[in-house]
C-alpha cells in the first residue's frame, strides 16, 4: 500500500512517515510542498493522501481541489493547525474525507486514516458518457464503443478537463493547469502533444481546435 504524505515540517514529517510505515505497513512517499504533491499525484496512484493545509507557497486545499476536479477519488485526510469550525467546513467542502487537528496522537491519525481508506472502498464516482465514449473515474478506464483505450496519466487528465467543460472552449492554460497545477516549467506545446495523442487514439472528430484559444469537445458528441 502506498500513502502520500504532504508535510513541510521536517521533524514532524519524519516522525509521521516512520509512524505511518509501521502502523499501516505502508510505503510512505513524503513531499514537502504543493508543487511536489501535484507531481506525485500525477505520477502515482496512492491508496490515501495525508495532506497538510498550511504548505509553503500554496495551500493544501488547492492541491485537494485540483485532485477532485480531475475526478480523482483518492481518500484525503487533511492535517490542520486550525481548529476553527469554518476552516474544517472549508476543507470538507473542498473534498476532504476527514481531518485531524495538530497536535494529534499517532494512534488517532492511524485510526482516521484507516477509516477513510475503508470508506473509500465503497465510493462510487459517476461514469462519464459522451457519444460512444465512456470514462470510469474509479477504475480509470476509457472506452470508445466496446474498445478499451489505453491513455497515459496526462492524456487522461487532459481528456477529463475537456469533458468536464464539454460544449465550451478550454484554453491551453486551463488544460495545463488541469494536468500540472501551477508548475511553470512545462513546455508551451505540451498540451498540443496530448491533444494530438488523444485524437490519434480516440479519433479526429472528438476534439475540435478553437483557433487562437484552445480546444473543445462538442456537447452532443462527434
Amino acid at each position: 500500500m502506498q500513502i502520500l504524505l504532504v508535510e513541510d515540517d521536517p521533524m514532524l514529517g519524519e516522525a509521521m512517515q516512520a509512524g505511518l510505515a509501521r502502523g499501516l505497513h505502508a510505503d510512505v512517499h513524503w513531499v514537502t510542498d504543493a508543487a511536489a504533491a501535484r507531481v506525485a499525484l500525477i505520477d502515482h496512484h496512492y491508496r490515501a493522501v495525508l495532506l497538510d493545509v498550511g504548505l509553503p507557497g500554496d495551500s493544501g486545499l488547492t492541491v485537494l481541489q485540483a485532485l477532485r476536479a480531475a475526478y480523482d477519488t483518492t481518500p484525503v485526510l487533511l492535517v490542520t493547525a486550525r481548529d476553527q469550525l469554518s476552516d474544517r467546513i472549508r476543507g470538507l467542502d473542498a473534498g476532504a474525507d476527514d481531518y485531524v487537528v495538530k497536535p494529534f496522537q499517532l494512534e488517532e491519525l492511524l485510526a482516521r486514516l484507516r477509516a477513510v481508506i475503508r470508506r473509500s472502498s465503497n465510493q462510487v464516482a459517476p461514469v462519464i458518457r459522451h457519444a460512444d465514449l465512456t470514462v470510469d473515474p474509479v477504475a480509470r478506464t476509457v472506452r470508445r464503443g466496446e474498445t478499451p483505450v489505453a491513455l497515459s496519466t496526462n492524456e487522461y487528465r487532459t481528456l477529463l478537463a475537456l469533458l468536464e467543460r464539454r460544449g465550451r472552449p478550454v484554453t491551453r492554460e486551463q488544460l495545463e493547469d488541469a494536468v500540472y497545477g501551477s508548475d511553470s516549467t512545462i513546455e508551451s506545446n505540451t498540451v498540443a502533444v496530448y491533444v494530438h495523442q488523444l485524437r490519434r487514439k480516440l479519433g479526429d472528430g472528438l476534439i475540435e481546435t478553437v483557433h487562437g484559444y484552445g480546444y473543445r469537445i462538442q456537447e452532443h458528441g462527434a
